[in-house]
């Protein structure tokens, strides 16, 4: 008789150890997508930091500028005096001065004598004021005039000053007492001094003349060239770098900062001094300027001011 054996069929296998890992793995990628659209979600909130351009910059101080005019023209004797004989029909006879002589009030400059050898046909002539000799015969029997050409030309008490030309526009700037720096050919700068305004101009060049005195110096040359710049007074107001100035087709304009952005400003320019320039209307003390680079910057522009020394 057979025996009959066990029925040893085997349970069904687990089919978790399949699907495990991929579970996980769609888990971890739930939680980047998750985290992934909260940064994306906290990024759209913060706005996104804009870094400008660095630009130097200042802010604007007031300063006093000096209203200087400058002129042009030739040294000349500030009283000249004209010498002649008291009588005519004399010839030189003698000359005892020479052009560049000092001479002294009533010296003996010539001596006059009658061409036909008349008695007591005779005279001296002398220096009614002392001086610099500009002018002197150099022949020895030239006929002497009392009327005519000079003998002597006198500088009186050696004085010279600066005769120089002013448009008329410009003449009402000018006052006597202004000072004055006078610069001549081969010679250091001079002080000096307006003397004196003419009260007319020529009709056809439209210039005035204006006087300027100058010290005692014997280098000085009546007939020099010179030119003199005149302090006509001062004015004082908001100061900017020059550089700091632009020039468009509507006139000068600054670029100014506000809020980190740029701001054109339509100025009115005054009087300038070295490397600064005086502005008279459009900005006021303590705006913040651009001081270089100006004309690559456009209106509401985004910079980064930094501040430059003066």
């Amino acid at each position: 008789m057979r025996r009959q054996r066990p029925n040893r069929t085997r349970p069904p296998a687990r089919r978790l150890a399949s699907f495990e890992p991929a579970a996980a793995s769609a888990a971890f990628v739930a939680a980047m997508l998750l985290a992934g659209a909260a940064i994306a979600a906290d990024n759209a909130k913060a706005p996104a930091e804009v870094v400008g351009m660095a630009v130097s910059a200042t802010t604007i101080k007031k300063a006093c500028f000096t209203d200087s005019l400058v002129v042009m023209g030739h040294v000349v004797a500030r009283n000249e005096v004209l010498v002649r004989p008291d009588r005519d029909g004399l010839q030189i006879s003698e000359i005892l001065a020479e052009v560049g002589d000092t001479v002294s009030s009533t010296q003996t400059l010539a001596r006059l004598s009658s061409p036909n050898d008349q008695q007591n046909a005779t005279a001296t002539v002398r220096a009614p004021i002392g001086g610099l000799v500009l002018g002197a015969p150099t022949v020895v029997g030239e006929m002497a005039s009392a009327r005519g050409d000079p003998l002597f030309r006198i500088v009186a008490d050696g004085e010279v000053e600066l005769s120089a030309e002013v448009p008329a526009k410009q003449v009402a700037r000018i006052s006597a007492g202004q000072l004055a720096k006078v610069k001549l050919g081969g010679m250091d700068e001079l002080p000096g001094r307006v003397r004196r305004i003419s009260t007319t101009v020529d009709a056809s060049t439209q210039l005035g003349e204006v006087r300027i005195t100058l010290p005692r110096n014997p280098q000085l040359r009546v007939g020099a060239f010179g030119r003199a710049t005149i302090n006509a007074g001062e004015s004082c107001g908001v100061s900017i770098p020059l550089s700091a100035l632009l020039f468009g087709p509507d006139g000068a304009v600054v670029q100014t900062i506000r809020n980190d952005r740029i701001e054109t400003r339509r100025v009115t320019v005054g009087l300038s001094a070295q490397s600064n320039v005086q502005i008279r209307d459009g900005l006021t003390e303590g705006d913040l300027i651009v001081v270089r680079a100006g004309a690559f910057l456009r209106e509401g522009d985004h910079v980064r001011p930094v501040i430059a020394s003066q």
